[in-house]
Formats: C-alpha cells, sequence, structure tokens
C-alpha cells in the first residue's frame, strides 16, 4: 500500500504513555507521524523523537492550537490523502487506526469519528461529566444541524482536502466538535466506526478535574453556536 496517511498526536506531558502509543500505531499506509508539543516540561519530546516521530513544537496551549499546529505543519510539503488524529495518552487504542480509514479508502466517507459510545469503554475511562456532556453536544450537533452524532471523540479521519476547505480555527477544547459542525455546513459524508476507549495514562488536563470540564463545555457549546450563527473565529 501506498503511504497516504498522515496521523497527529498532540501531546501535553505524556512521556510516560507516548512510546507505547507510537509503538502500537500501524505503519502501513502512513507517510508521517506528527507529535505536537504543547509545552510539555516532561520528556516528550524525546519520547517522540526516540520513537521516529516528526516533533512539532506549538507553545500556545490549547488542542485545538496543537491539533492546528500539526495540520500547518502537513500543509508545507506535499500533503496526505489522509490526516487522522488520536489522543498520545494511551486512551484511545492505536490499532484500531485501520478501521477508521477503510470508510475513506473506499470512497464511503469524507470524515471518520471514531465513537467511544458506540465502542467499548474500560471501566472509568469516560468519567460521568464527559458523557453528559459528550450527550448535549451531540444533540445540539443534531438540533442546529441536522448532523446525527453519538461522540466527539478525538481519535478520527478525514480527507485531507475537506478539512483543508473547511477552515478550522478553534484553538481549545472546540476542536473536535468544530469539524463536525463545519463538516455538517459542508454537506461532507460523516460516518461513525465503534472504537475502544482506555483509562488514559497520567493526569487528565480536561474532564479529570471539575474546572477543565466545565471549561471545556463551555467551549464546546459557544462553538457550537458561533459556528451555526457564522461568527467562527478568525
Amino acid at each position: 500500500m501506498e503511504p497516504d496517511t498522515a496521523v497527529v498526536l498532540p501531546a501535553l506531558d505524556e512521556e510516560a504513555a507516548l512510546p507505547g502509543v507510537l509503538r502500537a500505531l500501524p505503519r502501513e499506509g502512513i507517510r508521517e507521524v506528527v507529535v505536537v508539543d504543547n509545552g510539555s516540561t516532561d520528556g516528550t519530546v524525546r519520547a517522540a523523537r526516540e520513537a521516529g516521530a516528526t516533533v512539532v513544537v506549538e507553545p500556545r496551549r490549547g488542542y485545538g492550537s496543537a491539533c492546528l499546529a500539526g495540520v500547518a505543519h502537513l500543509a508545507r510539503g506535499a500533503p496526505p490523502t489522509f490526516v487522522a488524529f488520536l489522543d498520545a495518552d494511551g486512551s484511545d487504542d492505536p490499532t484500531e487506526l485501520p478501521a477508521l480509514l477503510a470508510p475513506l479508502r473506499a470512497g464511503c466517507a469524507d470524515l471518520v469519528i471514531g465513537s467511544r459510545t458506540l465502542g467499548t469503554r474500560e471501566r472509568g475511562a469516560l468519567l460521568p461529566q464527559a458523557r453528559v456532556g459528550n450527550a448535549v453536544a451531540c444533540a445540539l450537533l443534531w438540533v442546529l444541524y441536522g448532523q446525527p452524532a453519538t461522540d466527539l471523540g478525538p481519535f478520527r479521519a478525514v480527507r485531507w482536502d475537506r478539512l483543508a476547505a473547511l477552515g478550522m480555527r478553534e484553538p481549545a477544547f472546540g476542536w473536535t466538535v468544530e469539524m463536525q459542525a463545519r463538516a455538517a455546513r459542508a454537506r461532507l459524508v460523516t460516518v461513525e466506526v465503534p472504537v475502544s476507549y482506555r483509562r488514559r495514562i497520567g493526569r487528565s488536563k480536561i474532564t479529570g478535574t471539575v474546572t477543565g470540564s466545565v471549561r471545556a463545555g463551555a467551549g464546546i457549546l459557544s462553538t457550537l453556536v458561533r459556528i451555526r450563527l457564522g461568527r467562527g473565529r478568525r
């Protein structure tokens, strides 16, 4: 198989989890693995380089900022046909990447979301506040955009040309839902694939704390409304 896919992993202090994630990542059809360091103070960068990944440094904190930096890096060269995103904390199972890429390679989808809701979840992996926030956001995706969804999971894959046309710009927690909302407005074909979800290695930066959960929820909901009103970030 000709390499057609780039994989982007946003990472913040993931030295403990990252080596295992990169070892488990299937490499057939993968042309580049990009780890975007979002201001780590541990050995994340060293671990990424030792595993053979490309390291992009993005000091501006924010999940979306890290993803945008990875996309910008890929745009500077000959872009891939597909790009996949997954977390670097061990919660996503990298071995399931081929299942997400299959609908894209078959020409059946523009965007594939790995649904933790449809898949299997390790006990305690998806905390109650995350489940509630996820359900509310998915309901709003249906009400505001007519897009059925069961999850806003970070494990996803998309056609590069479609992603480039979406004009992604959300720098924080709303990155995933921004992609789904903009894809719905652009009438892209979005499908969900069941994926498993595990307890992350290390401390959660978002849903593991009340403050993080509130900030994430507010960011996601405001992103949905802002895009619906045509007020996306510039």
